[in-house]
């Protein structure tokens, strides 16, 4: 049983050095670092799996830097409990914003409400699911500093 609970370890250990391994950013999009301090602030199994109890949706994210062009990031706490780029298979809601408002949101500058009154933010999909997005974005935020 001693073996098989190391292997556990290591193989956790493994995902988690994976998790952080895997970057988000993309130099035409600097806010998508952000995307990269969300997968470390669910590096262990125990933060994974209270995103995922808390969010339990797959959040896509649409960005537009300053020339125009988009690309796209997934949040997946329904399953994984980590960002990737793409869509995603099936996201339960997709926000599009800019580049910069992203950044501010993920930093705590800027409100999603607010954006999304001003026509900033636009939401496709479960609107409600949205919030539960917020309490992760503020875990990244406490983890490091955007």
């Amino acid at each position: 049983m001693g073996a098989h609970s190391n292997l556990d370890a290591v193989s956790s250990g493994k995902a988690a050095l994976m998790h952080i391994l895997t970057t988000c950013k993309t130099a035409k999009f600097p806010a998508s670092a952000a995307f990269d301090q969300i997968n470390q602030a669910l590096a262990s199994d125990s933060d994974r799996q209270d995103a995922i109890k808390q969010g339990g949706a797959v959040f896509a994210f649409t960005l537009k830097n300053a020339a125009g062009e988009t690309e796209s990031w997934n949040l997946d706490l329904k399953k994984e409990g980590k960002v990737s780029k793409g869509l995603g298979e099936k996201p339960t809601v997709t926000l599009s914003l800019s580049d910069k408002d992203f950044g501010e949101l993920a930093a705590g500058k800027a409100n999603a409400q607010r954006l999304f009154m001003s026509g900033k933010l636009k939401i496709k999909g479960d609107v409600m699911k949205a919030n539960k997005m917020e309490p992760i974005l503020k875990k990244a935020q406490s983890k490091s500093k955007l």
